[in-house]
């Protein structure tokens, strides 16, 4: 088991990419704190995982509920091995130019990007050296899709600050890399899609743009996590990660391209 006496923090671990790396993690021998909003969410994601997850309610942009939740874990487990800052919301085209509101930019970029730094700050009291912090990213950082202004500001930010964080820590042995998916199959693009017919439709686009042909499945990430997370990328400081199917690397082999 690759994470065997390990202790992992993971944040939106209650659905979606967050859960799959939660139980990926203990099935790989780690002790694992989720966080998250909803209470109903996770007491049945602390249910699936068992004994050796604690589940805990905090925003992570409340700071303070995000410490205490922290030290919360660390108390129950010791300190922590791991950190994957992977709470989020979509962007979803909410800040077309032209017509954005400050009030959603603004709560994009609190969640997206001055969540994932406070939530890094307040972990690392309680972090071991040697230890691993993985940061959500995304291909939208790059792909310049109209209306994720602020989304894209966001997780370009933080590539960036991973890179920061990497050199002040490495003196601790501390690595900080990014996992940045493409469009996975996850709750987020469900509540965005009301019918089946448009779930469909949703699917054959993507597939058409992506040169793997295919959405992503939240294991896809979570196993890219736990590479990171884990001894196999002891070397492995500052990068990032891209999980698309190539949409970055060669969109032009996506099957539209195809003759």
């Amino acid at each position: 088991m690759r994470l065997k006496d390990k202790t992992a923090l993971i944040t939106g671990g209650n659905s979606g990419i967050g859960l799959a790396t939660a139980k990926l993690f203990v099935a790989e021998g780690a002790k694992v704190v989720i966080t998250g909003r909803n209470k109903e969410t996770l007491a049945a994601a602390a249910k699936e995982l068992g004994p050796n997850a604690l589940a805990l309610v905090a925003d992570v942009t409340d700071i303070a509920a995000t410490e205490a939740a922290i030290r919360q874990g660390a108390e129950k487990f010791g300190k922590f091995d791991i950190v994957f800052a992977n709470a989020g919301i979509p962007g979803a085209g909410g800040t077309p130019l032209g017509s954005a509101k400050l009030e959603v930019f603004e709560k994009v970029i609190r969640t997206n990007l001055t969540g994932v730094f406070f939530t890094v700050q307040s972990a690392l009291p309680y972090l071991n050296d040697n230890s691993s912090i993985i940061l959500n990213g995304s291909v939208i950082s790059v792909l310049g899709i109209p209306g994720y202004s602020a989304y894209g500001a966001a997780k370009a930010g933080v590539r960036a600050m991973a890179r920061i964080m990497a050199s002040e820590l490495s003196p601790r042995g501390i690595r900080v890399n990014v996992v940045a998916p493409g469009a996975i199959r996850t709750p987020i693009w469900g509540a965005a899609i009301a019918t089946p017919e448009a779930e469909k439709a949703f699917e054959k686009r993507i597939g058409l743009m992506t040169p793997l042909g295919r959405l992503g499945e939240p294991d896809h990430v979570a196993k890219t996590v736990l590479f990171l997370a884990s001894d196999d990328s002891a070397h492995v400081q500052g990068q990032e990660i891209f999980v698309d199917g190539g949409a970055v690397a060669s969109p032009s082999g996506a099957p539209i391209y195809r003759g």
